[in-house]
Protein backbone atom coordinates (compact mmCIF):
# COMPACT_ATOMS: atom_id res chain seq x y z
CA UNK A 1 0.00 0.00 0.00
CA UNK A 2 3.18 2.34 0.58
CA UNK A 3 4.02 1.70 -2.77
CA UNK A 4 0.15 2.94 -4.29
CA UNK A 5 0.64 6.44 -2.32
CA UNK A 6 3.99 6.88 -2.92
CA UNK A 7 3.27 6.89 -6.94
CA UNK A 8 -0.38 9.22 -6.04
CA UNK A 9 2.37 11.32 -4.48
CA UNK A 10 4.21 11.37 -7.12
CA UNK A 11 1.59 12.48 -9.64
CA UNK A 12 0.01 14.72 -7.61
CA UNK A 13 3.45 16.31 -7.26
CA UNK A 14 3.53 16.80 -11.02
CA UNK A 15 0.00 17.66 -11.31
CA UNK A 16 -0.17 20.96 -8.69
CA UNK A 17 2.76 22.53 -10.35
CA UNK A 18 0.99 22.39 -13.73
CA UNK A 19 -2.01 22.74 -12.76
CA UNK A 20 -0.88 26.49 -11.46
CA UNK A 21 1.15 27.37 -14.67
CA UNK A 22 -1.36 27.43 -17.01
CA UNK A 23 -3.87 28.65 -14.44
CA UNK A 24 -1.20 31.37 -14.68
CA UNK A 25 -0.88 31.45 -18.05
CA UNK A 26 -4.92 31.99 -18.25
CA UNK A 27 -6.25 29.22 -20.14
CA UNK A 28 -8.90 28.78 -17.73
CA UNK A 29 -9.47 26.34 -14.81
CA UNK A 30 -11.38 23.43 -17.10
CA UNK A 31 -8.50 23.49 -19.37
CA UNK A 32 -6.04 24.06 -16.67
CA UNK A 33 -6.77 20.57 -14.96
CA UNK A 34 -7.34 18.51 -18.00
CA UNK A 35 -3.57 20.05 -19.78
CA UNK A 36 -2.11 19.05 -16.43
CA UNK A 37 -3.73 16.03 -16.12
CA UNK A 38 -2.55 14.64 -19.57
CA UNK A 39 1.00 15.88 -19.18
CA UNK A 40 0.88 14.34 -15.63
CA UNK A 41 -0.12 11.64 -16.90
CA UNK A 42 2.81 10.96 -19.66
CA UNK A 43 5.54 11.92 -17.60
CA UNK A 44 4.86 9.61 -15.02
CA UNK A 45 3.65 7.11 -17.55
CA UNK A 46 7.18 7.66 -19.14
CA UNK A 47 9.69 7.70 -16.29
CA UNK A 48 8.08 6.60 -13.56
CA UNK A 49 7.47 3.05 -14.50
CA UNK A 50 9.09 1.43 -11.65
CA UNK A 51 6.84 3.10 -9.04
CA UNK A 52 4.23 2.44 -11.19
CA UNK A 53 4.51 -1.41 -11.46
CA UNK A 54 4.89 -1.69 -7.66
CA UNK A 55 1.58 0.37 -6.72
CA UNK A 56 -0.03 -2.10 -9.39
CA UNK A 57 1.57 -4.96 -7.48
CA UNK A 58 0.69 -3.90 -4.08
CA UNK A 59 -3.15 -2.65 -5.48
CA UNK A 60 -3.20 -6.48 -7.00
CA UNK A 61 -2.30 -8.11 -3.78
CA UNK A 62 -4.44 -6.16 -1.59
CA UNK A 63 -7.51 -7.08 -3.89
CA UNK A 64 -6.79 -10.47 -4.80
CA UNK A 65 -8.47 -12.05 -1.71
CA UNK A 66 -4.73 -13.33 -0.16
CA UNK A 67 -4.35 -10.57 2.05
CA UNK A 68 -4.60 -9.89 5.27
CA UNK A 69 -7.71 -7.93 6.42
CA UNK A 70 -6.66 -4.16 7.83
CA UNK A 71 -7.63 -3.57 11.06
CA UNK A 72 -7.87 -1.05 13.52
CA UNK A 73 -6.38 -1.26 16.87
CA UNK A 74 -9.53 -0.84 18.23
CA UNK A 75 -10.88 -3.57 16.37
CA UNK A 76 -8.08 -5.55 16.94
CA UNK A 77 -8.90 -4.89 21.21
CA UNK A 78 -12.45 -5.53 20.76
CA UNK A 79 -11.61 -8.84 18.96
CA UNK A 80 -8.81 -10.09 21.68
CA UNK A 81 -11.66 -8.79 24.67
CA UNK A 82 -14.48 -11.46 22.76
CA UNK A 83 -12.12 -13.70 22.39
CA UNK A 84 -11.27 -13.71 26.11
CA UNK A 85 -14.94 -13.46 27.05
CA UNK A 86 -15.86 -16.52 24.56
CA UNK A 87 -12.30 -18.54 26.47
CA UNK A 88 -13.87 -17.93 30.12
CA UNK A 89 -17.48 -18.61 29.29
CA UNK A 90 -17.10 -21.93 27.07
CA UNK A 91 -21.33 -22.51 27.78
CA UNK A 92 -22.19 -19.78 26.15
CA UNK A 93 -22.47 -20.21 22.38
CA UNK A 94 -21.38 -17.31 19.93
CA UNK A 95 -22.92 -17.10 16.46
CA UNK A 96 -21.75 -14.59 13.58
CA UNK A 97 -22.97 -15.97 11.37
CA UNK A 98 -26.55 -14.06 12.04
CA UNK A 99 -27.95 -11.17 11.63
CA UNK A 100 -29.84 -8.98 14.55
CA UNK A 101 -33.71 -9.72 13.89
CA UNK A 102 -33.38 -12.97 11.70
CA UNK A 103 -33.93 -16.35 13.44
Amino acid sequence: MVAFLKYSLIRLALFAPLFVLFVFLGVGWFLAVIFAGLIAFAISYLFFQKQRDAATASMRERFSGRAKPIRTAGEVEDAAAEDGLVEQNPDIAVNNDKRPGSK
